[in-house]
């Protein structure tokens, strides 16, 4: 075998270990590079990685051999299908942001009156599924009892036309209505409108303040409204990218208009002057074929 030919084996190993390299690199050093990272890693997972695998198998099944190179190439093709996997909910990680260093944070009040379960919620991923996605790094899903009961009727949950608070007072920077009501107990895939009828805060940080899923018909602000803390904005609803009624709020750098899910720097979100921890953690536990809410249970004391 020629030198050349020899070094050509050698080119895709080495190009997806540079591609790889690169994005993994990338995806610690934090902001939208970092953002970038991710959804490239995903992107690779999903066509480069199971290209690879395929090639390489019909390769080794027509040559009956398996060469070093190939070798190598595979053990990276089957490395870039994991980003791949995160899409449907497996073997996730934490995007790697860190609360003590990302800057700048918002601190407001529980976007509800009365006592509030906080599905997902905090830090990590095991108490806080929203913390795989580079945008929603520090949501929170938040409900009423009864939840999680898998019914198709939306009255049949707690949360289900609550009234939903202005977390802060701030501008309105835009705000969402009209979208209909999903049918609960399934989740809905609207990766359309994903946020539903939603508001929008615009923070004097430059950062922005979300809070999704509300019930059409019933968002009462506007875009350029004065919101005052604790002022009514809407009623909880199905609306959206959601499997159950409840209040969706997460705080981010870049503006959500017009700009694609996931493509947005996630900033760290607290809560103040509630019986709880200002970032109190969520969690889901299955047991018996049965869900249960473990996640902390907060009041706003104002």
């Amino acid at each position: 075998m020629s030198r050349s030919r020899s070094i050509a084996r050698w080119i895709p190993a080495t190009v997806l270990a540079v591609a790889l390299a690169t994005c993994w690199g990338l995806l610690f050093s934090g902001g939208m590079r970092a953002v970038v990272a991710w959804l490239l890693l995903m992107t690779l997972g999903w066509t480069v990685g199971p290209l690879a695998v395929l090639v390489l198998l019909v390769h080794a099944v027509r040559r009956r051999r398996f060469s070093l190179p190939m070798a190598f190439t595979a053990i990276l093709s089957i490395f870039a299908l994991w980003p791949g996997l995160w899409e449907f909910g497996l073997l996730c990680i934490t995007f790697p942001a860190s609360r003590e260093t990302t800057r700048p944070s918002a601190t407001v009040r529980l976007p509800a009156n009365g006592p509030i379960r906080v599905v997902w919620g905090g830090d990590s991923i095991d108490v806080n599924r929203h913390a795989e996605t580079p945008d929603q790094r520090w949501a929170y899903d938040l409900t009423v009892e009864p939840a999680m009961n898998r019914s198709s009727r939306l009255e049949d949950y707690g949360c289900y036309g609550k009234s939903v608070v202005a977390p802060l007072s701030a501008r309105v920077h835009y705000a969402v209505d009209g979208e209909p009501d999903e049918t609960p107990g399934k989740l809905s895939r609207n990766i359309k409108n994903p946020a539903g009828n939603a508001v929008v805060f615009a923070l004097e940080s430059g950062t922005y303040l979300i809070v999704a899923h509300l019930k059409p018909g019933s968002v009462l602000v506007h875009a350029g409204d004065w919101v005052e803390e604790g002022e009514p904005i809407g009623q909880c609803g199905n609306s959206g990218n959601t499997s159950e009624p409840h209040i969706h709020i997460h705080h981010q750098r870049q503006d959500p208009k017009g700009r694609p899910i996931n493509f947005a720097e996630g900033l760290p979100l607290y809560f103040r002057n509630q019986d709880g921890p200002a970032m109190p953690q969520g969690g889901v536990e299955v047991r018996d074929h049965k869900i249960f809410l473990v996640g902390a249970i907060v009041t706003n004391l104002e």
